[in-house]
């Protein structure tokens, strides 16, 4: 039961561990904040099979690496780490926000939502992901230069994603895989218009070379196509289930609403990375976690205190400086580097 377990308490508790999520709690920590990294595991970032697109990160790094250095980085600032799923949460008689894991519930009086989303997978999912299967445009089309390469779905995205790729290649081909087209009139004559191959037998078989990669794919009616990779166009399952039940504004296509600082249209909550809207990329969840850590500092900090405080309580005395608890100051003093 939830209410056995349990329960930790924090300024700042934040939902998931990809990017967005963990730079939103490296901001807090290092502004001062007790905060909570709660993170399940998984997700798109942990499956990249090399990360593109972020400066000062290697191609060779893969996204189980480089989410591990940010853990790593996170408690070295004083951050604690959870690993543990939420499944629900509440709000509690003091207006804080109770989430309830399976190992503990943790409470928290700002909540980042960093939970992002799934991507909807063909089925069966084939190729493999990240050895000929990728879900990112703006990430991956780059592998595919001068290459054959694949665009798998039947809707307006997918054929529109196939028109962009041959800004890349001159070798593109769309898989409907038997389903019937949902595109409009319209996109059907732009691919009238543009060399992209439209393949409607299903896929039966795949080819992979030694190291892994697909190679070629087989077809219902019996023919062979070489591909080096390609796209599966199938769409997204947003994980905002927290966001409802906390009250957010949640769009028509799942996102939640955000404003410029990712917070909710509920107080206290924000949501960043993939969960809300915009390109779903590396940098840009840095920067959504980034603006949702000040924006927290802010509503959080001790000092300067506001005039009506200073008439309740009096001049800010020295003792009651520096606003940063205890445990995060020794943290910051022992972290220094500059000694």
């Amino acid at each position: 039961m939830a209410d056995e377990l349990p329960v930790e308490e924090y300024e700042v508790v934040v939902v998931g561990g990809g990017p967005a999520g963990q730079t939103a709690a490296l901001y807090t920590t290092r502004l001062g904040h007790q905060t909570a990294l709660v993170d399940r595991g998984g997700g798109r970032a942990a499956m990249m099979q090399e990360v593109h697109n972020v400066l000062g990160v290697r191609e060779e790094t893969s996204g189980h690496e480089y989410l591990g250095v940010g853990r790593e980085q996170l408690e070295a600032y004083g951050c604690s780490i959870h690993q543990d799923a939420i499944s629900s949460c509440r709000w509690t008689d003091d207006d804080t926000v109770e989430l309830c894991g399976d190992d503990a519930n943790y409470r928290a009086e700002r909540v980042v939502l960093a939970t992002g989303f799934s991507d909807v997978q063909p089925d069966p999912p084939l190729p493999r992901t990240g050895r000929g299967l990728h879900y990112c445009l703006h990430c991956d089309a780059y592998m595919f230069v001068d290459e054959s390469v694949y665009v798998m779905g039947h809707s307006e995205s997918a054929a529109h994603v196939a028109a962009i790729m041959l800004n890349f290649t001159d070798d593109v081909d769309l898989l409907t895989r038997g389903e019937d087209p949902e595109w409009s009139e319209e996109t059907a004559e732009m691919l009238d218009t543009h060399p992209i191959g439209v393949v409607h037998e299903d896929v039966t078989g795949i080819q992979n070379g030694d190291d892994g990669w697909l190679e070629a794919m087989e077809f219902a009616d019996g023919s062979t196509r070489e591909y080096r990779g390609g796209f599966a166009m199938y769409g997204a399952k947003y994980n905002n289930g927290l966001a409802r039940n906390l009250g957010c504004d949640v769009n028509d296509d799942g996102t939640v609403a955000v404003d410029d600082h990712g917070q909710t249209s509920v107080e206290d909550v924000y949501a960043v990375g993939d969960l809300t809207p915009g390109h779903n990329q590396v940098p840009i969840a840095l920067a959504d976690g980034a603006k949702a850590g000040i924006s927290i500092h802010f509503a959080l900090r001790d000092f300067p205190r506001d005039s009506d405080a200073v008439e309740a309580a009096g001049p800010v005395r020295s003792g009651e400086v520096p606003g940063i608890p205890d445990d995060l100051l020794e943290q910051a003093v022992d972290f220094h580097t500059y000694d």
